[in-house]
């Protein structure tokens, strides 16, 4: 996912706003129809939608690319119109001091405007810069705004390691109650084996500060890439893709005191049996947390997980061995109402159902020929009518190498 994001394509310009080019196909398990609502074309609007969408109370659509735009990724937003859509760029990145390449979906803040970072960029000493954490919010004055980028503010930069900071900010960000922001850095920190941080608003500024810097080896995990969630009891949770004594990654809980955080793990992966580098995290009202592996388990196709808490411990649990081997689970799952759980893989997108203390797995799509994407991922999400949507980092009919990516929906 990470390589897909960040992968440079060359294409033909797009002008900032065109109405979603539609494809419906050929439906598959349960009668699901897949739509393809924006074709990404490496121009103004982006390419490599590699990360999923928001979704606000309005039903409408934001999300990055990593690439494209002005040549560093992009935001954008889409809004229905009709029976098609609008396609908005919302800011494109240039690698100067506003950032590049997106990793990361962008999220609401307690003043209803955007949120997110970028992995490289910014004033750090990092070859390319070492990323930021920015704010994107319409322009004051009475503008079109599918006409007239939004205003973005550069909250942090990251130094990388020479001040301990951390360096490639990426995944989802999360606010606390009292308007705190929290994140991940893939590198840096006192180890270089990345970090999760904490950005404190006063007076109209932020302060950036490391909650934990990870160490790679046996106790410890390495390289969050997925950000972090809060959950059981206020605490932190994300994973690792590195680290263990396996060094195929782990899942970790962030527990905060009057002293600080504290960091353990609460489950190192081991390839044959559980699966191996966890994508993410989510948490359900009872605490429990979910979510999948790239690879291994059973028959190397990845693992779908649950991790259950009781008295201070940790129950590990494999929900669903994944029998497409070596395409494995890409990104974080999303819970629906009646908890059942949806995510994607290399090359479908899925569902999984509770049932009798089982879980059934269904096929939602399967991508075949490009024309629709190729290499779906997770950050799913879905609209008040219960239907799904969601993003490939490759695929479609943009002029990119193996495509630009699309924005698709699937309707139940």
């Amino acid at each position: 996912m990470l390589v897909n994001a960040m992968r440079t394509a060359t294409a033909k310009p797009a002008s900032m706003m065109a109405l979603a080019i539609v494809v419906v196909c050929g439906a598959l398990a349960q009668a699901q129809t897949l739509t393809v609502l924006h074709n990404f074309t490496g121009g103004a609007d982006g390419s490599n939608p590699g990360v999923g969408l928001t979704i606000d109370a309005g039903g409408r659509l934001y999300g990055t690319a990593g690439t494209g735009g002005a040549g560093y990724g992009t935001v954008f937003q889409m809004q229905r119109a009709g029976s098609g859509w609008i396609f908005t760029t919302l800011h494109s990145f240039t690698a100067g001091n506003d950032g590049a390449a997106p990793l990361a979906r962008v999220i609401f803040g307690p003043n209803g405007t955007l949120y997110g970072n970028t992995h490289s960029g910014g004033v750090g000493r990092c070859q390319g810069g070492c990323g930021t954490v920015f704010n994107l919010q319409p322009q004051p004055r009475a503008c079109n705004h599918t006409l007239c980028p939004w205003m973005e503010r550069v909250l942090y930069a990251f130094q990388g390691s020479f001040l301990g900071d951390g360096l490639g900010a990426i995944g989802d960000m999360v606010f606390d109650h009292a308007g705190n922001l929290f994140g991940a850095t893939s590198g840096g920190g006192q180890r270089l084996d990345g970090t999760v941080y904490e950005m404190t608003p006063s007076m109209g500024s932020w302060t950036e500060s490391v909650l934990y810097s990870f160490t790679r080896g046996q106790n410890d995990g390495a390289g969050p890439l997925t950000g972090v969630i809060f959950g059981y009891g206020g605490n932190l949770y994300g994973t690792t893709i590195n680290g263990g004594p396996s060094d195929r990654g782990a899942v970790f809980e962030l527990t905060p005191s009057a002293s600080g955080w504290t960091e353990s793990v609460i489950h190192f992966f081991v390839p044959a049996t559980d699966g191996g580098y966890p994508e993410g995290v989510i948490a359900d009202n009872a605490g429990n947390l979910y979510g999948g592996t790239n690879l291994g388990g059973q028959y190397g196709g990845g693992t779908i997980f649950e991790l259950t808490p009781s008295n201070g411990t940790w129950t590990f649990t494999v929900l669903y061995q994944l029998t497409d081997g070596g395409c494995g689970v890409a990104g974080s799952l999303v819970m629906d109402a009646a908890n059942n759980l949806y995510g994607a893989t290399c090359d479908s997108i899925f569902k999984l159902s509770p049932s009798g203390g089982a879980w059934t797995y269904t096929q939602l799509y399967h991508f075949t020929d490009g024309s629709t994407g190729r290499n779906p991922n997770g950050g799913m999400v879905f609209d008040a009518s219960g239907n799904l949507y969601g993003t490939t980092a490759n695929g479609g009919t943009g002029d990119c190498f193996r495509g630009c990516g699309v924005v698709w929906e699937i309707t139940p």
